[in-house]
């Protein structure tokens, strides 16, 4: 595990960026595991920058998202599809049909999830991972629990992520209550993992993904025992290690 820490989140967010960036100069038709919330979206606008300067080509690049919320249509304001396209893909030169994200309003739940992971496996899984961390060690929606779910899943959300996530929404009874994620064997398969966090609210979650055991009560633990993950942090968010 590489851990890094920058005086600025605008500056761990360029660094992010290039990692990206240098993965897909490296491989043009990589895959990209991608993440939504407040931790990446400095670092869409840098590599929509780059693509913009003719850097990085998205053409023959495909990405799948790490979870949507269950009961969003994509072009709900709140649904992690929207998200996308509006901080990323309406800004790159990617083919939309080669982005994906969950369907939060399949039939059945259980064929889209399995579904999903079939698809990340015939594309020769993810090269690279980017993942945030939720204040209680969540990442994607793998929330706190006594085991580990390796597949992706709907799951239940918990009162805490509900209660950061209502800042998005004009009430917290507005916020849905279930979500596609990722598994946690999914996101391990991923060749490297970008985990970038920030703020002060971030430094126990992420003192316990570093240094605490390997446990479901902290999902992000996990990472612990890939071998190839990139821990890029703000001071603030590092301040516990």
């Amino acid at each position: 595990m590489v851990i890094r820490s920058f005086k600025s989140n605008e500056n761990l967010s360029r660094a992010a960026a290039l990692v990206l960036a240098s993965a897909i100069i490296k491989k043009p038709d990589c895959v990209l595991g991608l993440a939504t919330g407040t931790s990446p979206l400095p670092m869409y606008k840098y590599l929509a920058e780059l693509n913009l300067d003719g850097l990085i080509d998205f053409k023959d690049v495909s990405t799948y998202n790490l979870d949507e919320y269950w009961g969003l249509k994509g072009d709900h304001v709140q649904s992690y599809r929207y998200f996308m396209n509006e901080n990323l893909f309406n800004h790159i030169n990617i083919d939309k049909k080669n982005t994906h994200v969950p369907c939060g309003i399949a039939a059945d739940s259980k064929a889209e999830c399995a579904n999903y992971d079939a698809e990340i496996l015939k594309r020769g899984g993810i090269d690279v991972q980017l993942l945030g961390i939720g204040r209680n060690g969540h990442i994607g929606f793998n929330e706190p629990d006594d085991y580990f779910t390796f597949e992706t899943h709907k799951v239940a959300l918990t009162e805490s992520t509900i209660e950061a996530n209502s800042r998005l929404f004009d009430s917290v009874d507005e916020v849905p209550t279930y979500a596609v994620s990722m598994g946690m064997g999914t996101i391990m398969n991923a060749k490297t993992i970008v985990m970038l966090a920030h703020g002060k609210n971030k430094a126990q979650a992420v003192h316990d993904m570093i240094k605490g055991p390997v446990s479901p009560q902290c999902p992000a633990s996990m990472l612990q025992n890939h071998p190839d993950v990139i821990v890029l942090l703000d001071e603030e968010a590092a301040s516990m290690l």
